[in-house]
């Protein structure tokens, strides 16, 4: 491989993944020099990148293509900041997290059931808490052409679990994702964990066959709301994944849920 034109090495491991050109740049010097290539990281950003750059609230400074991948492998806030966009470093794809304004939430606009508020370690200006409900419905939606392609993807709620919460341990909540139409997953979660010890013993993540909150490194808590597969080529540029969660039946009194925003981002195959 020393003897071929970087160029060439460039145009070989473009065809990679970022995650390869990380691991071959330690190879070798040939490797290191061809790796930073505007030809390689070019490759490796979204097709739509010059349209995520304009929306972005804060534009971002860069001297190379590689330098503008690595500073979309942090979380940017776009769309006026109702929204936070970033790429998976590893492989390039892309994640998003919807804030709670950009979500469908009933009666979030009655201040007796929800208020809206600042809270210092969110990424967006506001983020929504539940006062009261027995009626609790959340919808997000998000254009699939905004998604990497071919790519199986998961859906979390981003909440936390405030000291006044009440009510969140008693109704299981039902959660489900529809593509074109049509319910491809569908799961159940309990938003606050019962103090018995069995509940103890149950895997993280996991309450019986109920979802749970797990914490997150950001210092909020996720719960898992299902996975869909975005198939991207060939389909309509219109269509739309629409997650919803929502209990609605037990007509059980509850709250103290902070509600940060919905995350939809590349499934780990582990």
């Amino acid at each position: 491989m020393d003897s071929l034109p970087e160029h060439c090495i460039s145009v070989i491991l473009a065809l990679t993944s970022p995650e390869d050109v990380c691991r071959l740049a330690q190879v070798s010097r040939t490797f290191r020099s061809a790796a930073q290539s505007n030809v390689i990281w070019e490759g490796f950003l979204p097709p739509h990148c010059k349209t995520v750059l304009e929306r972005l609230v804060r534009p971002l400074k860069f001297s190379s293509k590689k330098e503008l991948y690595l500073s979309l492998c942090q979380p940017q806030l776009v769309d006026s900041g109702r929204k936070s966009f970033k790429l998976e470093k590893l492989s390039g794809k892309i994640s998003y997290v919807l804030s709670a304004r950009e979500l469908s939430i009933a009666w979030s606009d009655v201040p007796t059931h929800w208020t809206w508020k600042f809270v210092p370690d969110s990424r967006f200006q506001e983020v929504v808490e539940l006062r009261t409900t027995h009626w609790l419905e959340i919808e997000g939606r998000m254009a699939t052409a905004m998604l990497s392609q071919n790519t199986l993807y998961e859906a979390y709620l981003i909440m936390k679990i405030s000291h006044r919460a009440y009510g969140l341990d008693v109704m299981p909540s039902q959660a489900s994702i529809e593509l074109k139409n049509q319910v491809v997953f569908t799961s159940t979660a309990i938003l606050q964990q019962g103090h018995q010890e069995s509940r103890n013993k149950q895997e993280p993540g996991v309450e019986g066959e109920e979802k749970v909150p797990m914490e997150r490194e950001d210092g909020w808590m996720e719960v898992e709301l299902g996975e869909f597969f975005n198939g991207g080529y060939g389909g309509d540029h219109h269509e739309v994944v629409k997650v919803s969660f929502k209990e609605v039946k037990g007509y059980q009194l509850k709250g103290g849920l902070v509600i940060e925003g919905l995350e939809v981002r590349p499934k780990r195959i582990v």
